[in-house]
């Protein structure tokens, strides 16, 4: 569905759920999820419904990860790095995290 309009920038690697994937230096975490096909990158603490980035500017709030192993991280907001260890998030983070 997201396709990138020029292949611009410097190849950046990290990781989703432990999967390796490939962003651009200046990609968010958000644009490098849809970049790669991930959609969902959450689910709801009540129902479980999964959320997936919407305004992309900070709003919204759906696109909660955890980055480097810190919980509710709004990917649309975090540029990523090389290394960078995203995990997402399945329902409330736990305490701690």
């Amino acid at each position: 569905m997201f396709r990138r309009l020029a292949d611009a920038g410097t190849a950046v690697g990290l990781t989703v759920d432990g999967r390796p994937i490939e962003a651009r230096a200046g990609d968010t975490v958000a644009a490098a999820l849809l970049a790669a096909g991930i959609g969902p990158c959450r689910t709801t603490p009540v129902s479980a419904a999964p959320r997936a980035p919407y305004c992309l500017m900070g709003v919204c709030f759906d696109c909660l990860v955890t980055i480097d192993g810190v919980g509710s991280r709004q990917a649309c907001l975090v540029p990523v790095h090389e290394g960078m260890k995203v995990e997402t998030q399945q329902g409330k983070r736990e305490a701690g995290r």
